[in-house]
């Protein structure tokens, strides 16, 4: 049995291996391929974890959100392209979803206006940008409503086979 880590500032691969009660080396046999030395420096941000390793700490450790934190955070395309994805509830993502959506529904409209010409002209940039955004809201609302699935899916309160019918 390993030591209990009394380390304060845990990065997200060792609060979520901890939070599985794994030591490190039960963590490497339950993942397969990565050993308890890469592991550790993982952990202790000594070295980047490459990622299959955190689509295999993502599954084994039943934390989803392990990806998007690899992409948004430590992945150099990611971190220019890739919003960070928040954990959140059910409930907020809906009422974000549909805030957002009735934005969008009175802005469509004025996006019609603007791309019909197929041009963007110095007068529309404003409206553009406004509406970009909130293009933007509801595609991070919808991978936040993405992740709470897979959360929902790891933590056994929802059957996968039911969501694929």
């Amino acid at each position: 049995m390993g030591r209990k880590s009394t380390k304060e500032n845990k990065n997200i691969y060792q609060t979520s291996r901890e939070s599985m009660a794994y030591s490190r080396e039960a963590a490497a046999e339950k993942l397969g391929f990565i050993s308890a030395d890469r592991i550790e420096k993982i952990e202790n941000e000594k070295t980047l974890p490459h990622p299959e390793e955190v689509l295999a700490m993502a599954e084994g450790y039943r934390n989803p959100s392990l990806c998007n934190y690899f992409c948004s955070h430590e992945c150099p395309i990611g971190k220019e392209y890739v919003p960070e994805v928040k954990a959140k509830e059910l409930s907020q993502i809906t009422l974000e979803m549909l805030s957002t959506l009735n934005k969008l529904t009175r802005e469509k409209e004025r996006l019609i206006e603007i791309t019909v010409d197929g041009e963007l002209t110095q007068d529309e940039i404003p409206d553009f940008l406004k509406i970009k955004e909130n293009l933007e809201k509801m595609a991070l609302a919808i991978d936040s409503l993405n992740l709470w699935i897979d959360q929902t899916i790891v933590s056994g309160k929802i059957d996968k086979s039911l969501l694929n019918k």
